[in-house]
């Protein structure tokens, strides 16, 4: 039996591991100067936790923004939990890292895209869709994005 390395995997475990470290950083520090992030995740995700209204709001996937309010945020090492305001009412989440779709900090350009072998099989575009982010100038897409599903087989 043939055995190989699994490149792709093993960068999507770095850069969950990255995105660990980044909020556990802002959990015991804050968010420095202007850094914020969208977080896109899976809301089909059998882990992720949110409430029922924002389940059926968010069907498949839901972008967050941790900005100018966020509370509660405590990073575990299969996810995260956050407190996020939702139109004055707060709603706790629990985002399972292998859960986010895609990690961007448009304040320094900076992006991650997790896409699976089925994202270019469905002959899907690999641009995410625009979506619906609370109150927020700033686009998520502008920022590069590293995409490493392109070099898995």
């Amino acid at each position: 039996m043939s055995r190989s390395i699994d490149y792709g995997n093993l960068m999507h475990r770095a850069m969950r591991g990255l995105i660990q470290e980044v909020l556990q950083d802002v959990s015991d520090h804050g968010l420095p100067g202007a850094h914020h992030f969208f977080i896109t995740f899976d809301t089909t995700h059998p882990a992720a936790q949110l409430a029922d209204w924002l389940r059926e709001r968010y069907p498949e996937e839901m972008t967050v923004v941790m900005q100018h309010w966020y509370d509660n945020l405590l990073v575990e090492d299969d996810g995260f939990h956050v407190t996020l305001n939702f139109g004055d009412q707060p709603e706790p989440l629990y985002v399972p890292y292998d859960a986010i779709k895609t990690f961007v900090d448009p304040s320094v350009e900076f992006g991650l895209r997790f896409e699976s072998a089925e994202d270019h099989e469905d002959g899907e575009d690999p641009t995410p869709p625009e979506d619906d982010t609370p109150e927020d100038d700033h686009n998520p897409h502008d920022a590069e994005v590293v995409s490493l599903d392109s070099f898995r087989k």
